[in-house]
């Protein structure tokens, strides 16, 4: 199997996971957790799971120009990505922060066409298009998207975060062309740590973990180790292969595979509505790896 397409694979499973961490992270908010003592959890034990799996796994050695450029993706990717993420759900809905996020494809598009001034290619116009329709159709059909005044800050939080993100994913991929991702994620979790401990380490001492049910566990965990450890883990070994563009039009599995487990778990039904939604994020997706395919290695 080529390396490109264990990179689609890896984003695959990266999509399954964050359809299903919405809930989960709701669940702990604020129940059990507050947004910066989850941010705070993900990161540190993150950070400790990358440098563990280093003692087992190859890695470089950086080269101390490349520390900053580590710095800077700590802070996007990590940092401000994680915080803005976190409060941005707790301060609206699972359905809102689910669409405001498919924003984070246009992001990348427009941050890669001004750091790298390349061209925007009209099969990739396209392939967005068809993309993005078919997201909103299905998160339409699932809940109510309302933009209100309860709702106003978390949904411009989450919608920063989305830039964050789109940030991080931009300026990793040329780092990730030089390293192997656990040589780069122990460093950019580690720096990560340093960030977020200072204004989260209280929180985390005054969180109540004897009152944790079984489910708040299960979130916690689901959150810290999915969402982030795994999660990151194949987000940038998928980058190592595959474009920015690709690595983030990605998301746009996410609502579709929402809609699958519903189905599968009997909550739902198949309707024309999510068939014609399903395939215009295939196909969307398709248009797409056409574009990159000739920047994409096997």
């Amino acid at each position: 199997m080529s390396k490109a397409a264990k990179g689609h694979i890896a984003l695959f499973v990266v999509q399954i996971i964050y359809a299903l961490n919405y809930s989960f992270a709701k669940d702990l908010m604020p129940a059990f957790m507050n947004p910066m003592s989850i941010v705070v959890c993900r990161v540190t034990v993150s950070a400790i799971l990358f440098w563990l799996l280093s003692l087992f796994v190859k890695t470089q050695k950086i080269e101390r120009k490349d520390f900053l450029k580590l710095f800077w993706l700590a802070l996007f990717g990590v940092c401000l990505n994680q915080v803005f993420f976190m409060y941005g759900l707790y301060y609206t809905t699972p359905i809102n922060s689910a669409i405001i996020m498919i924003s984070n494809p246009v992001f990348v598009l427009i941050i890669t066409l001004i750091v790298f001034k390349t061209r925007i290619r009209f099969m990739q116009i396209i392939g967005l298009a068809f993309a993005i329709t078919g997201a909103v159709m299905i998160l339409r059909y699932r809940g109510n998207f309302e933009v209100g005044s309860e709702t106003i800050l978390g949904d411009v939080l989450t919608l920063i975060n989305s830039i964050f993100w789109g940030l991080f994913i931009v300026t990793a991929k040329p780092i990730m062309q030089k390293y192997n991702t656990i040589s780069v994620m122990r460093w950019v979790f580690l720096f990560g740590s340093i960030y977020v401990l200072p204004f989260g380490v209280d929180d985390m001492i005054d969180t109540n973990w004897s009152n944790f049910t079984a489910h708040a566990w299960f979130s916690i965990g689901f959150v810290v180790i999915a969402t982030t450890f795994v999660a990151y883990l194949l987000n940038v070994y998928g980058l190592e292969t595959l474009s920015a563009e690709t690595v983030s039009a990605y998301i746009y599995m996410q609502p579709l595979l929402a809609a699958l487990f519903a189905i599968i778990g009997g909550k739902d039904v198949m309707t024309t509505t999510k068939l014609i939604s399903g395939i215009f994020i295939i196909f969307g997706l398709y248009l797409l790896n056409i574009k990159t395919k000739k920047s994409e290695h096997d």
